[in-house]
């Protein structure tokens, strides 16, 4: 690799630069967003001159987009990977200050996924830079907001599908897609998706010291939570699994409501999270879970619109581009394994437009959001190489 492009250089530059997903919290400074990254990020392809395109989906907030055309390519390889990282709540390392020992990067987003992040940039500017023969026409997009509403990718797929406007560097829909998360180096061909929405409970307001006068919120909302809990147990079970990803799922996250503690509440609400088997439409499970609900509840309830609302990864179009990833992999280390997950990915987004898609990236989903974040060096070497050689063998797929 030429010896300007450091993979693990530039990973140690990408955690010291914060770019913290808010996640829905009224914050601000200048950890959160990703608008320090996607200035380094600039100046890094400026740096070597390659093709920058920066395209703001929110304020503050853009996607990033480099290219590499290849003279009579007739297919286009989209590699991704997400600026942004979780919250820094609880940490028990500097988050900002990274730190490389025993063979480990530690420090937020080393694993998911500026590591991945770091992998592709120094594989696709080492392509640059060197420019071999026979390649296809690469697209390096680093996107936006991946960890809470999908705004970056959203933009990207829409622009496809003439929702927006179309990128300069990636004006149509790619071949393939690989998406960068922790999987140590096996493919990703199916995930679940998820729907997020909150649910309201309404009651009368009045002193505690006579709460008959009142309708208290929170206790209509714990015979909701009872049913949910009720309902929860019960969906594993009501439909066949996914053989890869497991079944689908309900959780209450989140709640909150009243004013004071003298006060009987008149307001209550909670956060559902349903996880969605690949092939599961949204708002249909969204709907079974309020139909639900109101057969068994004599009072109403308010139902957000879905705050999150991503489809599953199926794995019925991405055999044929798993096959030539693991050809790649196996070229330069052990044979990966095809695999399922719980989580959900900006892979079905690229999928839903059409893009045959796989998730594929170095680190552990078990460090991701961690206390002590980090990546094995090995794993990040490795799969900065990996990317390079399917970057080469896909012009001949």
């Amino acid at each position: 690799m030429t010896s300007d492009v450091n993979v693990t250089a530039i990973l140690k530059e990408l955690i010291a630069i914060p770019s913290v997903n808010p996640m829905g919290r009224d914050v601000s400074g200048e950890e959160f967003h990703e608008g320090r990254v996607t200035a380094w990020l600039v100046q890094w392809l400026n740096r070597f001159g390659m093709p920058c395109e920066v395209v703001e989906v929110a304020p503050g907030r853009a996607n990033v987009l480099t290219r590499i055309d290849s003279p009579g390519a007739n297919r286009t390889v989209l590699l991704d990977a997400h600026q942004d990282t979780v919250p820094v709540d609880g940490m028990t390392i500097p988050p900002f200050q990274p730190t490389e020992s025993d063979g480990r990067i530690y420090g937020r987003g080393s694993c998911d996924v500026k590591g991945g992040l770091a992998a592709m940039l120094a594989a696709v500017t080492t392509l640059w830079i060197e420019r071999p023969a026979g390649l296809p026409n690469i697209v390096l997009s680093l996107t936006c907001d991946e960890e809470a509403t999908s705004l970056g990718i959203n933009h990207l797929t829409g622009s496809w599908t003439g929702k927006v406007t179309p990128y300069r560097l990636c004006p149509t829909a790619p071949d393939v897609a690989v998406i960068a998360e922790p999987t140590l180096l096996d493919i990703v061909v199916a995930h679940r998706g998820a729907v997020r929405w909150q649910i309201h409970t309404a009651g009368r307001a009045c002193h505690s010291s006579r709460p008959s006068e009142g309708v208290n919120a929170i206790y209509r909302m714990a015979k909701v939570i009872t049913l949910l809990e009720e309902y929860a147990a019960w969906l594993p079970t009501s439909r066949p699994a996914h053989a890869l990803c497991g079944p689908a799922t309900l959780s209450v996250g989140l709640i909150s409501g009243g004013s004071s503690v003298n006060v009987v509440p008149d307001h209550c609400v909670i956060d559902i999270d349903r996880r969605l088997l690949p092939a599961e439409d949204s708002l249909t499970a969204r709907d079974e879970v309020i139909e639900f609900l109101q057969q068994r509840l004599d009072f109403e309830l308010v139902h957000s619109a879905p705050y999150c609302n991503s489809a599953g990864l199926q794995d019925d179009r991405n055999r044929a581009l798993a096959e030539d990833l693991a050809a790649s992999v196996a070229a330069v280390t052990k044979p990966p394994a095809t695999i399922g997950v719980p989580y959900g990915t900006h892979a079905s987004r690229t999928a839903l437009a059409g893009v045959p898609s796989v998730v594929f990236g170095p680190g552990d989903i078990a460090q991701a959001h961690t206390k002590d974040e980090w990546i094995e060096v090995s794993q990040l070497l490795t799969a900065t190489s990996i990317y390079q050689r399917f970057c080469r063998d896909a012009a001949n797929e």
